[in-house]
């Protein structure tokens, strides 16, 4: 049954069909066998999500550091208020705060 898993798929698609083994194996109409495959296939589909999480965790962390390793929050509202906010970034005085 990981045979039909695309090595190269979006996350949005991993997740419907992690949704989709949830449905099969809590509705209780697979065999014993088919079960265990959609486990095993829901696994490595957890496990690469996850991965791919981890992933994007760091490479926004990376992208969000300032020279000295502070997170630097900046709003997405507009490009000049992120010209703004790179601009004030030297500013040692900025207070960091969470980005909700």
């Amino acid at each position: 049954m990981s045979d039909n898993i695309s090595p190269v798929q979006d996350f949005a698609t991993m997740v419907s069909q992690l949704e989709t083994i949830v449905e099969r194996l809590e509705s209780g109409e697979l065999s014993l066998e088919n079960a265990l495959a959609a486990f095993e296939q829901g696994v490595q589909l957890t496990r690469d999500a996850q991965q791919r999480l981890d992933s994007a965790e760091l490479k926004v962390r990376a992208l969000s550091e300032d020279q000295h390793g502070q997170l630097e929050v900046t709003s997405f509202a507009s490009s000049s208020g992120m010209a703004n906010a790179l601009d004030n970034s030297n500013d040692s005085d900025n207070e960091e705060t969470p980005p909700w």
